[in-house]
């Protein structure tokens, strides 16, 4: 493990991903594709060329296409495109669960005074069914119904961000998502790699994670280095 960017910059904030990072979720996103994509075709439009986006951003492309070819329609689009994928996003949270010593680890990261936030492009109602109580665990918390601007967008770590009134020089952004690692990257922060879901460590190295950790419980690790440190 790379001791040297703690010591040199200790972390006051610590932002997460969600899934993947804190949780084990069950959804299967290529058949979530599957459906918008013939969520799409049911309004008469050609969705070629989409179906290897990811879901969020094949609905915004689904959107401007019928925008195009059957102006109104678009809204209606959106409106059952959002319906359908949380859908899948709440059955898949009620077969998931937070991974072994999350809750713990976020209370150990409050005794040492480190601000907490969660940055995630799954909706508020499948992130509740996991963890109830997860803003009281956390300063900030940012689904993807607070902005169109999700990750990999840097917006939504800066709302995190500012609601945190966290600095990005002290602050680590913690996923398992190469889409993670640029997104803390793109706003100054540094950077954790996890190997609890989407990326291997190569992937997570390409991105150009600072760190990578088996799992985040292992952060715990970090500020307890910090702090002998401080």
């Amino acid at each position: 493990m790379n001791y040297n960017i703690i010591e040199k910059t200790p972390f006051k904030t610590i932002v997460f991903d969600f899934d993947g990072t804190l949780a084990q979720l069950n959804i299967d996103f290529s058949n979530m594709r599957r459906c918008v994509i013939d969520l799409i075709t049911g309004f008469d439009v050609n969705p070629g060329g989409l179906e290897n986006l990811f879901v969020l951003e094949m609905i915004e492309a689904g959107r401007k296409l019928i925008a195009l070819s059957h102006p109104g329609q678009e809204t209606v689009f959106l409106e059952n495109a959002c319906e359908l994928i949380r859908n899948i996003e709440i059955e898949g949270a009620k077969r998931g669960k937070l991974f072994d010593g999350t809750e713990e680890m976020i209370n150990e990261l409050k005794t040492h005074n480190i601000k907490i936030g969660v940055v995630t492009r799954n909706c508020i109602d499948a992130v509740k069914i996991l963890c109830p109580r997860i803003e009281d665990f956390c300063g900030a918390v940012v689904t993807r119904e607070a902005t169109r601007k999700v990750k990999p967008n840097p917006e939504q770590l800066k709302i995190a961000l500012k609601e945190l009134n966290a600095d990005p020089a002290h602050t680590a952004m913690v996923g398992d998502h190469p889409m993670d690692i640029s997104t803390g990257k793109n706003v100054g922060t540094y950077t954790i790699g996890v190997l609890t879901g989407y990326a291997d460590e190569n992937l997570l190295r390409k991105a150009g994670a600072d760190i990578i950790l088996d799992n985040a419980t292992k952060i715990t690790e970090l500020i307890s280095r910090q702090g002998s440190e401080d």
